[in-house]
């Protein structure tokens, strides 16, 4: 014992500083789970405020916001790890396919850009599009076409292709780089082999391409089931600009709570649905893992 952590030692000291981040951020704020639990009031604070039991889970889930924000958490998520996952294995295949290295790395460059911006940013971008004065939806595409100005953070028909277009635009790039370091990585003898043998392709990227990368999708997207119940902030609060008229379509699990807190105050409610939150992930994650076990044991995270 004592040879293998001597052994081990500098490995213990470089991983020092990643394991106390990991506490003091992750791990220490989850004794504030108790709120969720409590009759919160500011001038007791968290423990001298009186134990309310399950009364703020019960008062969530008696209001329809419960069902709106999981619903739409849920559903955009979902949404979410569909379309990523095509899109980006279709990007990475088609930048696979480039020979010129100069090229290669442009295009990796453009499409890694919008991942580094902050949503901010890309909320400015899109109210650049979309704004009922000067947007450039307004003031040239229908203004052309002779169709009247929209006010379209009004419109909350249009917003969930509005929002899952741009997490698309925001994502993709990224998740297309992770395959792609997949792709290079794979034998090309496989596929001079199918070429010798006359293979399209089509033929090419379904019988070498995708099972090669099925370890990689299948972390992937245990990955995103385990933030199926967390959502982008920026997204679903700073592009829409906290649009009132938009709520129905844009509340998820993190807007609420920010909501609950900034403007209703209400400390136990909002605690009560980050609990929630936590949980249902938790199971989700677990649940996961287990068919992937059941399905493809290498494939799994634990």
């Amino acid at each position: 014992m004592r040879k293998t952590v001597r052994r081990y030692a500098p490995i213990y000291l470089m991983a020092l500083p990643a394991l106390l981040y990991l506490l003091i951020n992750n791990y220490i704020p989850m004794g504030g789970m108790v709120i969720a639990f409590k009759n919160y009031q500011y001038n007791k604070g968290i423990w001298g405020s009186s134990w309310s039991g399950l009364k703020n889970f019960e008062f969530l889930f008696k209001t329809n916001d419960a069902w709106t924000i999981t619903r739409n958490t849920i559903l955009y998520n979902l949404t979410f790890i569909i379309l990523d996952t095509i899109m980006a294995i279709t990007l990475a295949i088609l930048l696979n396919e480039i020979r010129s290295k100069k090229m290669k790395k442009f295009y990796q460059t453009v499409m890694l850009l919008p991942y580094l911006l902050s949503m901010v940013i890309v909320s400015y971008l899109v109210y650049g599009f979309l704004s009922p004065d000067q947007g450039y939806v307004n003031k040239t595409i229908l203004a052309v076409m002779g169709i009247d100005g929209q006010n379209w953070y009004s419109r909350a028909d249009i917003w969930p292709f509005v929002i899952v277009f741009v997490h698309m635009w925001v994502i993709v790039g990224y998740n297309s780089i992770i395959y792609l370091s997949t792709l290079v990585g794979i034998d090309r003898s496989f596929y001079e082999a199918a070429d010798v043998d006359g293979a399209t392709m089509w033929q090419k990227i379904r019988f070498i391409t995708i099972p090669n990368l099925k370890p990689t999708i299948i972390t992937m997207c245990l990955l995103s089931i385990g933030h199926i119940f967390y959502s982008d902030f920026g997204l679903f609060y700073q592009v829409p600009l906290n649009s009132g008229s938009l709520y129905d379509v844009t509340s998820t699990i993190d807007t609420y709570v920010y909501r609950g807190l900034m403007q209703s105050s209400n400390v136990g409610m909002s605690s009560a649905a980050g609990v929630y939150q936590s949980l249902v992930g938790f199971a989700l994650v677990l649940s996961a893992n287990w068919i992937v076990n059941k399905i493809s044991r290498e494939n799994a995270l634990f």
